[in-house]
């Protein structure tokens, strides 16, 4: 099978020829059809990752597909079951054995490309929103990067979990996709004066920031009494430094989130969160953006594309 592997950190990963032994012990082999690309792709590649496993290794966090073998002791699959799965690596190829207990099954009607896209940009979304900050309905949410593959579902489920959402995004192409997801009020992402466009709103009760840097800084500033900021991610390549006497000043709450982190210590968060996503997606609730789709041996470019941040919504590369 074909697998697009990185063989050694600050290396362009290489598309191989490899073989894949038969699943072992409560895994499948899935026949994937579709791989979600990532940011946390890049810094794997880097050895930046917060999980930093030993190269070789193939990319691709998320996957979706068909199971086509069956591992010892597996129960509830079979093959030809249509699935999507995240491994954290592994969803760039052909084929893939992966843990059977991970794989959820997809509504029916639901393609491939969108499953692939789904998993970590909406799990990480809703379990930001919903579990960490405890979003309520009638809050300000303030969204930076709303245009990108995990901005834009937080948009989404911000706006169908009742928020008033302000969406930062650069360009007034993104922000266009970012209305049509149900933002009600949008920022470009190069003003110069980002405080005071947030404050002018009224500010914000709940931050959803993915970029670092100059952003942070803005919303943190214009920040209300009580609020909550999420730091999802630095795609800036600059993370933030908060000064702590300004926490007490407004009483405000800084959270983490490591959506993959939840599956060593309260799975049942992520399997509960998915259940619910997938649920929305089958009453027509959620509609994902695929930005672009490309095939396996373009792999790199849409890395590349990933890394200059030129793309909407998610990334995907198919298998055929």
């Amino acid at each position: 099978m074909r697998a697009f592997r990185l063989v050694a950190y600050e290396t362009e990963p290489e598309l191989v020829q490899m073989s894949l032994p038969d699943p072992g012990p409560g895994e499948v082999t899935i026949e994937v059809a579709a791989c979600g690309l990532n940011f946390a792709d890049l810094l794997m590649m880097r050895g930046k990752y917060q999980e930093r496993p030993d190269p070789p290794v193939t990319l691709g966090m998320e996957m979706a597909g068909t199971v086509s073998a069956l591992g010892p002791q597996v129960r509830g699959l079979a093959p030809g079951d249509r699935v999507a799965v995240f491994t954290g690596q592994g969803g760039l190829a052909e084929a893939a054995n992966v843990p059977a207990d991970r794989c959820v099954r997809l509504p029916e009607g639901m393609p491939f490309s969108h499953a692939a896209a789904f998993q970590v940009a909406y799990g990480t979304s809703h379990v930001a929103l919903a579990h960490r900050a405890r979003l309520g309905a009638g809050e300000r949410l303030v969204v930076t990067g709303a245009a990108g593959g995990v901005g834009l579902t937080a948009v989404e489920i911000g706006a169908l979990m009742g928020a008033e959402v302000v969406a930062i995004a650069r360009g007034e192409a993104k922000l266009d996709i970012a209305r049509a997801a149900g933002a009600r009020h949008l920022i470009d992402a190069e003003s110069s004066d980002m405080r005071g466009q947030l404050k002018a709103l009224g500010g914000a009760d709940v931050v959803y920031e993915t970029v670092g840097g100059a952003l942070w800084e803005a919303c943190f500033r214009a920040a209300r009494p009580e609020a909550r900021l999420l730091a999802i991610g630095f795609a800036s390549g600059e993370v933030p430094q908060i000064p702590a006497n300004h926490l007490l000043v407004k009483n405000l709450s800084v959270i983490g989130l490591y959506w993959g982190g939840y599956l060593a210590f309260r799975p049942e968060i992520l399997t509960g969160s998915l259940a619910q996503l997938f649920a929305w997606y089958a009453e027509g609730r959620l509609s994902p953006h695929v930005g672009r789709e490309l095939p396996l041996e373009r792999a790199g470019e849409a890395l590349e594309m990933l890394r200059q941040r030129k793309s909407t919504g998610k990334l995907v590369v198919t298998m055929r």
